[in-house]
């Protein structure tokens, strides 16, 4: 018997660290480190480099045109934080993981988002931040620094979320 709660205990113990593992590789960054840099062109033609928002909050949001909570938090990205906050030392883009620019504009003529939309068709951004899952939500201070980063969609974080940007600007 003791023989059993041995290997019982061994095999929970193991799946626990595999677990935190797994945890801990959701990101390939961290709260507090500086944005990885990079380059992407929006749907409107415009070139960027995360750089060029420097002295901006960014909202960055990685997101498929198929994935269904991705298309759930988008409206209510562009109604809930773009809509209010536009005005604001603030920006919002929204890469399109394994898109191209062809597929992003034929897809916001439908939506009309009015964010900068980026493509990323060979997942070379994406993969400066992360393995697998979307949408997926970076926030960047003035000095490119993340201060907020969260894999998938509920209401409860999207309303964390929106709390903290809008508490961003009333703190200036």
């Amino acid at each position: 018997m003791k023989r059993i709660t041995n290997i019982i205990f061994f095999v929970t113990l193991l799946f626990s660290v595999i677990s935190a593992q797994e945890e801990q590789a959701e990101f390939y960054t961290k709260v507090g480190q500086k944005v990885p840099s990079f380059e992407f062109k929006s749907i409107d033609g415009k070139s960027y480099k995360i750089e060029d928002f420097k002295g901006k909050y960014v909202l960055i949001n990685f997101f498929a045109t198929w994935c269904g909570p991705c298309m759930k938090e988008m409206p209510e990205m562009e109604k809930e934080i773009w809509d209010k906050l536009k005005k604001e030392d603030f920006v919002v883009i929204a890469i399109g993981r394994e898109h191209t620019i062809d597929e992003l504009k034929k897809f916001n003529e439908e939506k009309k988002f009015t964010f900068i939309i980026g493509a990323d068709p060979d997942r070379e951004i994406y993969s400066k931040f992360a393995p697998s899952l979307i949408p997926r939500n970076y926030v960047l201070d003035k000095t490119g620094k993340i201060i907020y980063q969260k894999d998938g969609y509920s209401n409860v974080e999207f309303f964390k979320l929106t709390t903290m940007l809008k508490d961003l600007f009333k703190e200036n």
